[in-house]
């Protein structure tokens, strides 16, 4: 039996540093409402000397966050009892708590919510057997903030512009209306496929306006999926700390461009989540006879 625990498993298009490594520990899988110790694990970190970031774990009990360390990277953990963490928002919260709060000093590959080692030796045993990998990451993110940025348009509003501005279903258009054509149903038909094209053809003219306006300014970036009909835009960008500025000023300006017709939605900084992809996979092995 195995379970995954995955370090920012959106891969990205333009930096995917990847690993895969099997761990073997001699211990059965966390079960829920066990009450062993354990060591909820919320990223990896690089610094050689032991580092605590307060008494802020998950979990409610005021556990204290610190590093578990390996040569010159480290884990960043609190103690816990062994089980399977629900995806609360109060325990989504306090998991992102902890890694806002080590990304004010370090850069941290995140871990996915609720990755349980029973063992301080546990962790250091993972962090040997993927040592180079983790430090080749760290390398690449280091002093890199993730921002996001999703882009919405007001459908109809565009639909009502694309007729004012495309003489050719602006005249379709006005002849549907003014002659009341013989196959309406068919015309409709055929003024719904112009509108569609017209309307894929400008999201994608708005798109890449953006991704331009913010090339300069970014190290990488990241197309997702837009979600729903009036997102056009759903993107990931990363970027120097120091640079940070100079991003968030890139996007008052493109957004300030569009006025109305544009609605954007800019988040961040976070952990570099889109441009990470590492996995863990935990093996049950069974006990000898």
């Amino acid at each position: 039996m195995a379970s995954r625990a995955e370090v920012g498993a959106r891969p990205s298009a333009r930096a995917k540093p990847e690993v895969r490594v099997k761990v073997r520990p001699d211990r059965t899988e966390p079960q829920t409402g066990s009450s062993e110790s354990g060591r909820y694990v919320y990223g990896i970190v690089e610094g050689k000397e032991p580092v605590t970031f307060g008494k802020i774990g998950i979990g409610g009990a005021g556990e204290m966050v610190y590093t578990v360390n390996y040569q010159d990277i480290a884990a960043v953990v609190s103690n816990t009892a062994v089980y399977i963490f629900d995806p609360t928002r109060e325990n989504a919260l306090a998991h992102e708590h902890v890694i806002e709060t080590v990304m004010k000093n370090h850069t941290i590959i995140p871990m996915s919510f609720g990755t349980v080692f029973r063992t301080d030796d546990d962790i250091r045993e993972v962090l040997k057997s993927i040592y180079p990998s983790l430090k080749d990451v760290l390398y690449q993110m280091a002093g890199k903030l993730e921002f996001g940025l999703k882009v919405n348009w007001d459908r109809d509003q565009i639909i009502e512009d694309i007729k004012q501005d495309d003489e050719e279903i602006r005249q379709f258009h006005q002849e549907i209306v003014r002659k009341h054509l013989q196959s309406t149903y068919l015309a409709r038909m055929q003024l719904g496929r112009m509108i569609d094209k017209a309307l894929g053809e400008r999201a994608i003219a708005y798109v890449r306006d953006i991704y331009e306006a913010l090339r300069g300014v970014c190290v990488a970036s990241r197309d997702n999926q837009p979600i729903g009909d009036k997102m056009i835009m759903n993107a990931a960008f990363l970027v120097e700390r120091n640079r940070e500025t100079e991003f968030d000023s890139a996007v008052n300006k493109i957004a300030r461009k569009y006025g109305q017709r544009l609605k954007f939605k800019y988040t961040g900084p976070w952990p570099p989540y889109n441009f990470v992809n590492i996995r863990l996979k935990l093996e049950r092995v069974a006990a000898s006879p």
